[in-house]
């Protein structure tokens, strides 16, 4: 085919659409591609308690608004049927659940993508693969020897569970203070841990801090530097749910500790705190070793970019990848790598038509 899209997530259906729209029909020129069990991206799998009023900034897919969405309601399902009734309406037929193994140099100037439904040849790729199924635990010195529980946001199963446990909470992102807010009410005691001071942000923030933050984040990517998460230069938003956690000593933040210990942890000057449980809110890192044949990454570790594309190989799309892994940064992406795409394909492709004639029609399957 045409084009292969690889994750069907925010930025992966933003892109199909983009590409449907240019006139590449699903199944015929273009394939999408999802190793998820459902619609939903990431978002499926997120924890019960985690409920769509506490998402922050969700922007709707193109062509198709999310309205009325209940605030009190799971954000997986909420999204999870968001993105299912999105995929119904413009026809994508996303292919699940279906693992990619590797993206290597193919045939004819094509690429060759193996997968466990079998071997696709497209003539071009959108890697959305994101960052769930790559979370980042790091080593500490005895971490080995701890004798009770050690979990990673992405099993976070929800706050009740660790009811009368001693938890630490490791990292500085909004999903750290999310389960410390949640946890504190269930919990016998709670220690938030961070390698450095969390910075918190007052007042708005709006489409000129928005760039600003994105650029710092675009700015790593361009010299092939891994990327960095974006709220990492944005900050923690001050809001009532922060301030009252910093008010009762909840979010009481401690420097990072210098070794685990069978029953808790050990700071560098000797004070300990015993534990049963680390939770480790320490994010995640861009899931893109299936395209380790194609030898994309520059020595600084990360994929030299030039926009959505890989700057050694002009076939090839990364979209939710850095400057791109927010939800408004995901549709962009999405855009600018169909447009980049169909200039690839050429304006003489059959199957490449004006986008001049809008959005894809609503198709029910």
């Amino acid at each position: 085919m045409d084009a292969l899209v690889v994750g069907a997530g925010q930025a992966g259906l933003s892109a199909a659409f983009h590409l449907r729209r240019a006139g590449l029909e699903p199944d015929r020129d273009l394939v999408v591609l999802d190793h998820a069990p459902r619609p939903g991206g990431a978002w499926q799998f997120r924890w019960p308690s985690l409920t769509y009023g506490k998402v922050h900034g969700m922007h709707s897919l193109p062509g198709m608004e999310l309205t009325g969405a209940d605030p009190a309601r799971p954000s997986s399902e909420v999204i999870g049927d968001y993105f299912a009734a999105y995929e119904r309406r413009f026809g994508l037929r996303v292919h699940r659940p279906v693992d990619v193994s590797a993206v290597r140099e193919g045939e004819g100037g094509r690429l060759r993508v193996e997968t466990s439904e079998g071997v696709y040849a497209p003539r071009a790729l959108v890697n959305a693969t994101g960052t769930w199924d790559r979370p980042f635990w790091p080593r500490y010195p005895g971490q080995e020897t701890f004798r009770g529980r050690q979990l990673h946001t992405a099993q976070y199963p929800g706050p009740e569970v660790f009811a009368g446990l001693r938890v630490i909470v490791v990292g500085g992102g909004a999903s750290a203070t999310q389960h410390l807010l949640e946890i504190a009410g269930h919990a016998a005691a709670t220690t938030w841990v961070t390698r450095s001071e969390p910075v918190f942000r007052e007042g708005t923030f709006g489409e000129a801090e928005g760039r600003a933050a994105v650029a710092l984040v675009e700015e790593r990517v361009r010299r092939g530097l891994p990327p960095r998460s974006v709220v990492s230069v944005t900050g923690l938003p001050l809001n009532d749910a922060i301030r009252a956690g910093l008010a009762n000593g909840v979010l009481d933040r401690q420097p990072m500790f210098e070794r685990i210990t069978p029953t808790g942890v050990v700071w560098a000057d000797g004070r300990t705190v015993d534990a049963d449980v680390i939770l480790w809110a320490t994010g995640f890192r861009a899931a893109i070793d299936h395209l380790a044949p194609l030898r994309l990454r520059a020595p600084g570790g990360g994929i030299l970019m030039e926009g959505t594309r890989a700057a050694l190989d002009e076939r090839v799309h990364l979209v939710g990848y850095g400057p791109s892994a927010s939800t408004i940064g995901a549709n962009r992406a999405g855009r600018a790598a169909a447009a980049g795409i169909r200039r690839l394909l050429g304006a003489g492709s059959a199957a490449v038509a004006d986008p001049a004639r809008g959005a894809p029609s609503p198709v029910t399957v």
